[in-house]
């Protein structure tokens, strides 16, 4: 007798060709997979062996904070992540410490880890992903009232810091203190007979500096950093939209020529190396109390180890000639990072107020380890911030240089076939290829809002192009460039594209972007009719439609726009269950592919569980059997999901 197969139901699938069931209106999809950890999952009796500890949060809480943020590769969508959503109630919620303690020699830990598995390991992947977590019992030594409390610094930066300090005081015993990280990184005076191999060009001046970065900034051989001419800005969404994104031509005909053949390709992204703002340079020099007829001169730079401040090469000791200024701009990121307890170490060390020493060492502690940890998992904190937060802290810029992560280029998908040279006005002699960029906010202590490096430097970028249209000047003249290099043309996006074969596109907000080359490239080949299909997801089409009319076909027979706050009130997820029979015919046809691209968070996530959802319904298969289908097409290329 044949087994019985049992479908696992999920959420409903029409079964009907291309239909919507009562057009449901789905829950906010904005919650990402937590790993979440309890007591009773490590220990089946004894308490003693394992102590889980929470804390609750307050109204400056985030909801969608991560619980182990990331700390390296992080790109300006990952602010999006830590936004707050409108309308909701932050007082009214909770969040669980990322701080969680194992002993070491509990048996629960081990069977829970594996027998391969370490009490480290597991605390590593519970807490912030920095590997800081203290093996032992955070106890805060108890203090009489009044006995040499803490003085709290009265400035916003330290009020918006919301730490929560309890008992500490200047009495109050630390251990676990990590070590003063070593100084790899030192400036110095030129030598005064300056040897051959420090030759460097003329020193910039201070606007020269933002325009470009230093040559030692270079990505990957064969590539070097091009100063692209912005040949065309505008904005793509209209006033009133959530999210303000442009639209970039920029002009790659003199891009210079690199080892191989390789060349700008369908689905591919550029790599652009951003500046941290002027305004931000300015700030810190300010708050170090560094003179300004120091910030532009030039000094040698040696560094003991790593790559710093290149972007790529080898990890060997450097010298080479530079200005602060230069290494400020172009070297070290300012605001995308959580801080670390080596930052806060040292401007431990250069705190002359004793109060503000004890606080930053008490967050260097192991006492003062739930503290930290909810400093690093909260809404980002910039370095401005904290040095306004510890204006006594004043240390050497050099010091500050080796904990500060590396201010890595920023990546955006071409939003067009690049192989079809853009024509303007009919100059059709220049090569331009096309991105389209969100600009990512985030709440800010002091100015309300701030923007990602990333996008924050492509919007002035625009705003001074748009700006000179406006006032009928000649944007070209302001000389506006894009320091980009060719960089990911092997991507998901660009290595899975075959000219024939049916595929469904599917994309939020900016992910939809790339898809628009795409279809470019089918109608070239005549082969986009009854082949492509896009399933674009917007908040409301009047003001977040990217593209709109713009796709070099029309648009209702290839495209269908979901929106989540107007119309059908769905979100894109939706749309793929409705189209169940569409999925399926795609993707079991001969060269079928599915195309998803844009935020992991909400959209990325709940597409995927609508495929799953369709494989059930539509192939009889259970759970498990459809989250295996969905990944053996990821393994064949013909489900390709390119998510930030």
């Amino acid at each position: 007798m044949p087994t019985l197969r049992t479908v696992t139901p999920g959420h409903p699938v029409p079964l009907t060709a291309h239909s919507h069931p009562n057009n449901p209106i789905p829950e906010d999809p904005t919650r990402s997979r937590k790993l979440s950890v309890t007591t009773s999952q490590l220990s089946r009796s004894s308490a003693s062996t394992m102590t889980s500890t929470a804390y609750s949060d307050d109204a400056s809480s985030v909801d969608t904070a991560p619980t182990t943020p990331i700390t390296e590769g992080l790109s300006d969508d990952s602010l999006e992540e830590l936004q707050e959503k409108p309308g909701q109630n932050a007082a009214s919620r909770q969040r669980r410490a990322s701080t969680l303690l194992v002993s070491e020699d509990s048996e629960d830990a081990r069977l829970f880890l594996g027998e391969r598995g370490t009490a480290t390991q597991m605390i590593q992947k519970a807490c912030c992903g920095g590997g800081c977590c203290m093996l032992q019992e955070l106890k805060v030594t108890e203090v009489s009232p009044g006995a040499n409390p803490i003085q709290l610094p009265e400035n916003p930066a330290f009020r918006s810091l919301k730490l929560k300090l309890g008992g500490l005081s200047l009495d109050s015993q630390l251990t676990g203190v990590i070590d003063l990280p070593v100084k790899t990184i030192s400036l110095e005076p030129l030598p005064a007979s300056r040897p051959a191999a420090y030759a460097e060009p003329p020193p910039q001046s201070t606007a020269e500096v933002f325009n470009h970065p230093p040559n030692f900034v270079t990505p990957h051989p064969p590539y070097q950093v091009f100063p692209a001419p912005l040949y065309h800005a505008r904005e793509l969404t209209k006033p009133g939209a959530e999210k303000r994104t442009y639209h970039f031509d920029i002009d790659v005909t003199d891009y210079p020529k690199e080892g191989g053949d390789v060349d700008f390709v369908v689905g591919g992204a550029i790599g652009v190396c951003v500046p941290n703002a002027p305004e931000v340079v300015d700030q810190i020099f300010q708050l170090l109390s560094i003179p300004k007829f120091v910030r532009d001169k030039q000094v040698l730079l040696k560094t003991t180890t790593g790559r710093w401040p290149t972007i790529w090469g080898e990890e060997a000791p450097r010298e080479l000639v530079t200005t602060r200024r230069e290494l400020l701009t172009w070297c070290s990121d300012l605001q995308s990072y959580p801080p670390t307890k080596q930052l806060l170490r040292i401007l431990a060390e250069y705190a002359e107020n004793e109060h503000e020493k004890k606080i930053l060492m008490y967050l260097c502690s192991a006492q003062g380890q739930g503290v930290f940890c909810d400093l690093r998992t909260g809404p980002y904190v910039t370095i401005p911030q904290l040095l306004n937060a510890f204006p006594s802290s004043k240390p050497p810029l050099d010091y500050l240089f080796s904990v500060l992560n590396q201010l890595m280029p920023r990546f955006y998908s071409l939003s067009q076939d690049p192989v079809i040279s853009s024509e303007r006005n009919g100059d059709a002699s220049r090569r331009l290829i096309e991105i389209a960029v969100t600009v990512h906010e985030v709440p800010d202590y002091k100015d309300g809002q701030r923007t990602g490096a990333g996008s924050g430097f492509l919007e002035r970028v625009a705003r001074k192009f748009i700006e000179a249209e406006k006032e009928g000047k000649d944007p070209r003249d302001l000389d506006l460039r894009i320091p980009m290099f060719r960089g990911l043309m092997a991507n998901p996006l660009a290595r899975e594209f075959i000219s024939d074969g049916p595929m469904l596109l599917i994309g939020a907000g900016v992910g939809v972007a790339p898809f628009r080359g795409f279809v470019h490239r089918r109608l070239k080949s005549a082969n986009c009719a009854n082949k492509v299909w896009v399933l674009q997801g917007v908040r409301d089409s009047l003001v977040d439609e990217l593209y709109s009319g713009d796709w070099g076909v029309h648009e209702d027979k290839v495209k269908k726009v979901v929106q989540s706050r107007r119309g059908e009130g769905r979100y894109v997820q939706e749309e793929v269950r409705a189209q169940a029979d569409l999925v399926w015919f795609i993707i079991n046809a001969v060269d079928g592919r599915i195309f998803v691209c844009g935020s992991s968070k909400g959209m990325g996530e709940g597409v995927e569980a609508a495929l799953v959802d369709v494989a059930m319904a539509k192939g009889k298969l259970n759970r498990e059997e459809a989250q295996s289908f969905w990944d053996e097409k990821k393994v064949s290329g013909q489900y390709i999901a390119e998510t930030w």
